[in-house]
């Protein structure tokens, strides 16, 4: 090799060099992730004009079910009868979307809807029957006796206007009656415009509402076996996969819908969520709902897609143990209020004397929790965050009406 190779060679190298230490001490670049193959790009009018001024619906929808099916944003913004209409850059649309614009297509999912206690159950537990029509109480009440001819909710009352509307309704509005007659609103799950099946699986988005201490089903559900393999497993899973054709390749771990309301392996697809249960949890004294074997039997066919079935047998006759003995110590508490108020020491309004407070925690909070626990597999929660504290209020109730009683002995000498 000549010394005018030789020398071309070691420029080169060493031009080779230069230009790998840039290139690896460059500034990175910035890198879009572009969507997945599932993601529709919107076109359009609505989309041109909306991805100006509020760009993020526009993508929400691009990848949505609907998107990827060519439902467009007229076909569930129009209106439907008797919704208030407005004009609209030329289109004439609904004011207000509710769950009849989503029966259009959803018809089956909306029925099941209307009779679950998502339904109308859910507003009037707040409002009671105000803003219903006759036909929808009627409805409601053949399926839930009570849950709608009853007067607005007192503690809601006495926490005060704002509070009921940005607290209590927040979530009870999942069954707040329309103006066009319908019920509810099917976004409190699905999302506006990402109408997501999968979003409808996540826990978190049945913990929107099924949380906190007077129903901490999602506390109890992360504390589970199936919460915990969730957390672990939940990129391995199809939460997108058809309720219909869902199998256990797709949800070897189960999430709130899975039991209460998917079709897993040939099982029933439903969106009334009160299809499975057995009993009344929520109630103060639970009693078996009208539909207790068919609820059980049900439910259990859900669990033996994962369990044996002397193993879900068992679960089940340990969690109603937990039920009796709930209801037990919870009518003790009914009992002696309800004497209190004989005797002339407590006044008939409720929310007015402490006792009625710790009274109202007892069941509300800890004899529900209890049960709920006991169903659901969350051990700490029967016992430290239910069962003890049952039995801590029941004493210092107990307190309380020995100092009531002893002053009324009092006054009366």
């Amino acid at each position: 090799m000549t010394f005018k190779n030789i020398f071309i060679s070691i420029i080169f190298a060493t031009a080779m060099i230069v230009a790998a230490f840039m290139i690896n001490n460059a500034r990175p670049k910035i890198e879009i992730s572009q969507p997945g193959p599932e993601y529709v790009r919107a076109v359009g009018k609505c989309a041109e004009c909306h991805l100006h001024e509020t760009s993020a619906i526009v993508h929400q929808y691009s990848m949505s079910k609907h998107a990827s099916q060519n439902v467009t944003c007229f076909e569930c913004h129009r209106p439907q009868k008797r919704q208030e209409t407005f004009n609209h850059k030329g289109f004439t649309l609904a004011r207000n979307l509710t769950a009849l614009n989503c029966s259009q297509c959803h018809s089956t999912e909306y029925d099941q809807f209307l009779r679950s206690r998502h339904g109308a159950p859910a507003w009037a537990a707040v409002t009671g029957s105000k803003g219903f029509t006759a036909e929808q109480i009627e409805y409601a009440e053949k399926y839930h006796p009570g849950s709608i001819m009853r007067p607005v909710n007192k503690l809601a009352i006495a926490e005060g206007k704002g509070v009921m509307e940005k607290g209590c309704l927040a979530c009870h509005s999942v069954g707040m009656p329309n103006t066009d007659g319908s019920i509810g609103t099917c976004t409190a799950c699905h999302a506006r415009h990402s109408t997501s099946v999968a979003l409808a699986r996540q826990p978190e988005t049945c913990g929107q509402c099924h949380m906190g201490p007077d129903h901490s089903q999602l506390e109890i559900y992360n504390e589970s076996k199936h919460g915990v393999l969730f957390a672990l497993q939940r990129k391995h899973l199809n939460l997108n996969a058809s309720p219909k054709k869902l199998t256990t390749r797709d949800m070897p771990v189960p999430t709130c819908a899975t039991c209460h309301m998917s079709g897993l392996e040939g099982m029933n697809v439903t969106h009334d969520v009160t299809e499975r249960l057995s009993w009344w949890l929520f109630s103060a004294v639970s009693k078996k709902r009208p539909n207790y074997n068919l609820g059980q039997e049900a439910m259990k066919n859900i669990c033996l897609k994962c369990h044996a079935k002397p193993q879900v047998e068992e679960f089940y006759r340990e969690a109603e143990v937990v039920v009796h003995s709930t209801n037990e110590k919870v009518q003790k508490s009914v009992e002696l209020i309800a004497d209190l108020r004989n005797e002339g020491l407590l006044t008939p309004e409720p929310f007015d004397e402490p006792i009625e407070f710790i009274a109202f925690d007892l069941w509300h909070y800890y004899g529900r929790t209890a049960k709920h626990g006991a169903f659901m597999g969350g051990a700490d929660f029967v016992q430290w965050h239910g069962n003890y504290e049952l039995l801590l209020k029941m004493v210092e109730m107990e307190e309380i009406a020995k100092k009531l009683r002893g002053l009324s002995i009092s006054e009366m000498k």
